[in-house]
């Protein structure tokens, strides 16, 4: 198995370990994905909602790395879920982020509030066919409105919540039957795998630390893409060091029976969860 790349259909290859941005702000978000792409991060996921789009652009820019060597992934925001917002507020981003296209578009939440999900998906569906973003997915989608989701647009992923005390299997199961990933954001729990004894027991035995062992655990379960976000340059590059070492099924099987539903992020617009 490929612990670095997921390879879409397509043959669209996707960086399995990159580096999310949620929190990061002005000359701190510029510094740490400059950081961050300086190790060897080639996934950069932001958000309009995270507000930092321009920096994210500014340090793509300054990497002088090859548009093509960086997979960029950029969020809708809900209340942009109408059409014409949505097509309005992308190209908005595009400009922020200094690009003329990014490699995957995802509706942060789901929105139906704002706007019928249908009508949604398919101005991201125009913006695909437009070139304005290579792939579709969404965020934060249980798996019943995942698969209304794929019924109505190549959907490639679903970001969500997922460490080892939050199993997201019912999810896993409909993105893998479609030959997507899941994305998973706040691998490390929000710092919490750092004081798990069992992650310690096993971190030492590798002589790496627990951020690393779970972001490992991660890497060597199929179709799983993990962005772990730090603002720390040693947490930055540590927590790409990951394949100087490999766990055991016995250590990945140790670490899976960590998963107690520990849910972190629920806010009082989330949808009903599996």
């Amino acid at each position: 198995m490929d612990v670095t790349t997921f390879h879409l259909d397509d043959g669209t290859a996707v960086p399995r370990l990159g580096f999310g941005t949620f929190q990061l702000a002005g000359d701190d978000a510029y510094r740490s994905v400059m950081t961050a792409l300086e190790t060897g991060y080639r996934h950069l996921d932001t958000a309009q909602g995270y507000a930092n789009e321009a920096e994210v652009g500014r340090a793509l820019a300054d990497s002088r790395l090859d548009r093509d060597e960086v997979f960029v992934t950029t969020k809708i925001r809900p209340s942009n879920a109408a059409a014409a917002d949505v097509i309005r507020s992308t190209q908005m981003s595009l400009r922020e982020l200094g690009t003329d296209h990014v490699d995957l578009l995802l509706l942060h939440w789901p929105a139906e509030e704002v706007a019928p999900l249908g009508e949604t998906l398919t101005a991201m569906s125009q913006l695909q066919h437009d070139g304005l973003t290579r792939h579709l997915g969404v965020s934060n989608f249980p798996s019943r409105m995942l698969v209304r989701a794929c019924e109505l647009a190549p959907i490639v992923t679903d970001q969500v919540e997922h460490h080892p005390y939050l199993g997201v299997a019912a999810i896993e199961e409909v993105l893998a039957a479609r030959g997507g990933f899941l994305t998973a954001y706040s691998p490390l729990a929000r710092g919490k795998v750092a004081d798990d004894d069992t992650l310690r027991a096993i971190a030492a035995d590798h002589q790496v630390s627990p951020a690393q062992v779970t972001l490992r655990w991660m890497l060597q379960r199929p179709g799983v893409v993990t962005i772990p976000k730090s603002g720390t340059p040693e947490r930055i590059r540590s927590n790409f060091d990951v394949h100087s070492f490999a766990l055991s099924d016995v250590e990945m099987a140790r670490i899976d029976a960590l998963e107690c539903g520990g849910r972190l992020i629920d806010p009082d617009f989330a949808p009903d969860w599996d």
